[in-house]
């Protein structure tokens, strides 16, 4: 027996290129599922609803947490973040890739649903200052915002230890072609398969 479908989970520093990186590897699993998070943030400018986050109010998120809706949820900034059960478990039975963009508390919450199923991969610039030109180069959040950023990714570096795989996104193209190394062997994962009973039957 073997457990259908595999997790992807990417983390990292706002700034690291996680979305450049998941644009590379959606193309070499088209038939993916993105779990896209509901959150009760604004939307920013050039989001679009259900593309890149569902948009909600914090009474509807919280009465989804007191539910069981969300497979996972974190409060970051101020705001609630979280993963809907349903479309991941249905992609999942389907033996898709599900592939998480999630922050660190939520990486740990969804090892512990989904022990088996689970890669976990930081993506990070090789140093804080490079993340800062990164993020300031963007021109689209404040000097203040920033500076929060870079606190929050000194925490997040932290929690390295945590994951089965580091990337240090120097390269766009050589971190792709990690990525999509890492995605392909989730599915050859040893923990993908109930290994008593296959051990049972090998030995007949």
């Amino acid at each position: 027996m073997k457990y259908k479908g595999a997790i992807l989970i990417l983390s990292g520093p706002s700034g690291a290129g996680k979305s450049s990186l998941y644009k590379i590897l959606a193309q070499e699993f088209p038939s993916h599922y993105f779990s896209i998070s509901s959150t009760t943030r604004k939307k920013r400018e050039g989001e679009i609803e259900g593309v890149h986050y569902y948009f909600i109010e914090k009474d509807v998120f919280e009465n989804g947490i007191q539910k069981g809706e969300f497979l996972e949820w974190a409060q970051v900034h101020g705001n609630y973040y979280g993963t809907s059960k349903t479309q991941v478990l249905k992609a999942l039975q389907e033996d898709k890739l599900v592939i998480f963009d999630i922050d660190v508390q939520g990486q740990a919450n969804l090892k512990k649903i989904f022990p088996n199923q689970t890669t976990s991969v930081f993506i990070t610039t090789p140093s804080k200052s490079i993340l800062k030109e990164r993020l300031s180069g963007r021109g689209s959040d404040s000097a203040e915002v920033i500076q929060k950023r870079l606190e929050n990714a000194l925490d997040e570096v932290e929690s390295l230890h945590n994951f089965d795989f580091l990337i240090i996104n120097e390269n766009l193209e050589e971190s792709a072609k990690q990525l999509v190394c890492i995605a392909r062997s989730a599915f050859c994962r040893a923990s993908l398969y109930q290994l008593q009973p296959f051990l049972q039957n090998w030995k007949k």
